[in-house]
């Protein structure tokens, strides 16, 4: 029974079929029109016509960055395209061949890391994507939580800090102002400023003209120490993080995701560390298991299918 998941990123839309172990068999790859939302659709479109040329398809599942409602069908809000309240599904369903859901992207690479990679063994896993921003899905119960209107598990906009760092969400203090790779470049360049270990980050600015996450990428696989150091901050901080998301959904799991996580246990060590430093009741709380994403840039893809192959088979 295959599936055809859409991707849509910030600079590339990705699409795949997908059968139901979670194997790619056709994939697809276009530039993302982000700032058209009427060539955007015409893309999607494009895409599933393609993909679907020749093939049994039960249905198309597409991921896109925002609050999709519970039904999985209109965008509330998309922050990278102009969608405000937009009927995507009906919208698409009146030019593709097949059913389609819409799905917040996050969700779908956690959904494809629960199925097919690092938690299929768990019933309750969260998945926490560490890229530009912190992008999070919540797996309660062998179910996808998605909350009462659909825009639930906006794990990035947890408040860590009252009062801390203004966020693009309006607010002060989220997680994603301390936990992703905007806030490591941040760290590094508060180091390299700082001079002592933040020597080998402060040369390669000069020499760069800017850090970004490829140079600092590069130190931290060095064992630079102040590449390191900052690898650690930040993993102090979605320890945090992440224990007062235990207190409230005591997963089995917590999967790292996200470019961030090619670091491997240098930054699972800190996260774990802090974690247990933070965790309610310690000593008499099961503790999860912190591993690394095993799906990285096909889960959205996979994830985004499954769940439209599930949503299919739910409504025959």
């Amino acid at each position: 029974m295959r599936a055809i998941g859409i991707d849509i990123g910030g600079t590339k839309i990705a699409g795949a079929v997908v059968d139901e172990f979670g194997e790619i068999l056709r994939s697809e790859r276009r530039p993302s029109p982000a700032g058209d939302p009427v060539l955007m659709e015409q893309t999607i479109v494009e895409m599933i016509n393609s993909l679907a040329e020749g093939e049994e398809i039960a249905a198309a599942g597409v991921a896109a960055a925002g609050f999709i409602d519970a039904a999985q069908s209109s965008v509330y809000y998309a922050p990278n395209i102009n969608w405000r309240n937009e009927p995507l599904r009906e919208k698409l369903e009146k030019r593709v061949s097949v059913p389609v859901i819409i799905e917040n992207d996050a969700n779908a690479a956690g959904w494809a890391e629960f199925r097919f990679g690092a938690g299929r063994l768990v019933s309750d896993m969260v998945m926490l994507t560490i890229g530009t921003g912190v992008g999070g899905a919540i797996v309660a119960d062998d179910r996808l939580l998605r909350g009462g209107f659909g825009a639930g598990a906006e794990l990035g906009h947890l408040r860590i800090v009252p009062g801390g760092l203004a966020c693009g969400c309006g607010q002060h203090g989220c997680i994603e102002q301390y936990g992703s790779g905007r806030a490591l470049l941040r760290l590094a360049n508060e180091i390299a400023d700082a001079g002592g270990i933040g020597q080998a980050l402060a040369s390669a600015r000069e020499a760069a003209g800017a850090l970004d996450g490829g140079i600092v990428g590069s130190l931290i696989e060095q064992r630079d120490p102040g590449a390191v150091a900052a690898l650690r901050q930040l993993g102090h901080w979605i320890g945090q993080a992440a224990a007062s998301l235990s207190a409230v959904l005591d997963p089995q799991l917590f999967v790292i995701g996200g470019g961030v996580a090619a670091s491997g246990d240098l930054l699972i060590e800190p996260i774990r560390a802090s974690y247990l430093d933070h965790l309610p009741a310690r000593g008499y709380h099961p503790e999860p298991d912190f591993v690394i994403a095993e799906l990285v840039n096909d889960a959205g893809v996979v994830g985004a299918a499954d769940l439209a192959r599930i949503y299919v088979g739910d409504h025959r």
